[in-house]
């Protein structure tokens, strides 16, 4: 057997095992070290099974995952979620329907320190779903606000998702993150300006406006808000400005998102520190055994010409840019419906970024396309990833059909937004212009 037919023939297992229910970091493993194995020996299989998982969690520049990841756990640990959410309540109980509007905000603002979409879906669904159901919101439209706005993480930095695709295409993470500011704001923008007019079609969709709320109540509620925006201002204004690299900014926003729990809890060291170094730990562990397995299955497809083949073919068919975007897009909504975000990625970057060189397309811009590609993925029925997690936190009255209905109005948002950063790719591209090299 040649190499290249045992590469297509590595692809179709790890398709079955991703089927029986192997864990992805296993099945890629597997099948990457059997392959190389096969089709060039015992001494080549087993020094790329040496070599790069040492290779890997060795780099410096992977350290920014673990990073962002404790930034995200402290920030959780100390409660900032629900400070958030309440005071964008505060802010916007004279508009109708502005529990929606603070979910949508209080997701922003949250994904700015989180990174992880199905945390910010788990997170809002336990705060705020409760309460919309309390003052008569409807029960689709909320959990639905809720699953789609868990997405924002995905998009607005510090993102995993953003740091998962520039290790593998070997981008600039801190370029990365500044173009996702533009469009994850926008993507804040058009939900809000979208379930404003949903609102107003349909009123039974929320209820009257709430009581006046005193100013010095507002501003109170402000006091809790400037953790956030310190920590954003620090993170991605370091990186903007060139004072650090994104691995030191990842240092920096967790040692300030542990700062903000040291001033919150004090003495309570115990009670949420070793908790917060332990889930930071098992997240990061996950990540980074995905990643090494998908790129012993990379080393394999790459080495036996899987590649090459797949570049000319898809050339063959996608004779330019926007049916070679339109064929990506369909394949990662299909995909999304099987695979983690994470998984997705290391399974196909290998085959689609020689495409992306080969088309000569902005490998910053078709990142940011992917990850709102991703984005509308995790909340696509019936069974995108966000989907499941806000199920997971719903109580018993909630069914998938609610949330079925209550999320096709924000995938309709979603894909007007993604129409936008195709047509205007400044969108992505402008700011990280700017940024000081």
């Amino acid at each position: 057997m040649d190499p290249l037919t045992i590469g297509f023939v590595a692809v179709g297992c790890l398709f079955f095992f991703l089927a029986i229910g192997l864990p992805v970091a296993v099945a890629m493993g597997i099948v990457g070290v059997g392959g190389m194995y096969v089709a060039f020996g015992q001494a080549f299989a087993f020094g790329q099974l040496k070599t790069l998982p040492y290779a890997v969690t060795s780099n410096y520049g992977y350290a920014v995952l673990p990073l962002f990841v404790l930034m995200g756990v402290f920030a959780k640990s100390a409660g900032i979620t629900a400070e958030v959410f309440h005071a964008a309540d505060l802010w916007l109980r004279r508009v109708r329907g502005g529990l929606y509007l603070a979910v949508i905000a209080g997701s922003a603002a949250f994904a700015a320190v989180s990174g992880s979409t199905v945390v910010n879906a788990v997170v809002f669904t336990r705060i705020a779903f409760p309460e919309m159901l309390r003052f008569g919101y409807s029960r689709s439209l909320s959990i639905g606000s809720i699953a789609a706005s868990g997405s924002f993480a995905a998009m607005i930095p510090p993102s995993l998702t953003m740091v998962i695709y520039a290790i593998i295409t070997e981008q600039s993470i801190g370029r990365l993150f500044i173009a996702g500011v533009v469009p994850g704001v926008l993507t804040a923008v058009v939900y809000a300006v979208g379930t404003m007019m949903l609102v107003r079609i349909r009123p039974t969709l929320a209820p009257e406006v709430g009581k006046v709320v005193p100013l010095a109540e507002k501003l109170r509620s402000l006091n809790s808000v400037w953790s956030v925006l310190l920590l954003v201002g620090l993170v991605l204004g370091g990186i903007y400005a060139g004072w650090f690299p994104p691995s030191a900014a990842g240092a920096v926003g967790a040692f300030g998102a542990f700062a903000i729990c040291l001033l919150r809890f004090r003495t309570r060291l115990r009670g949420w520190f070793l908790p917060a170094l332990a889930d930071a730990t098992a997240i990061s562990c996950v990540i980074f055994t995905i990643l090494i397995g998908g790129l012993l299955f990379s080393r394999l497809i790459v080495a036996t010409g899987v590649v090459d083949s797949f570049v000319g073919g898809i050339t063959s068919v996608a004779d330019s840019q926007t049916t070679f975007l339109i064929l990506v897009a369909v394949m990662y909504l299909i995909m999304g419906c099987f695979l983690d975000t994470t998984s997705m990625m290391v399974i196909t970057l290998p085959f689609i970024f020689p495409a992306v060189v080969h088309f000569d397309i902005d490998p910053i811009w078709f990142g940011i396309v992917l990850v709102k590609l991703i984005e509308i993925s995790v909340i696509t029925p019936p069974v995108g990833l966000n989907l499941f997690a806000v199920m997971s936190a719903v109580d018993r009255d909630t069914t998938f059909l609610h949330l079925v209905k209550g999320v096709l109005p924000f995938l309709i948002m979603e894909l007007m937004v993604l129409a936008m950063l195709i047509a205007v790719p400044a969108l992505a591209t402008w700011l990280p212009e700017q940024m000081v090299r």
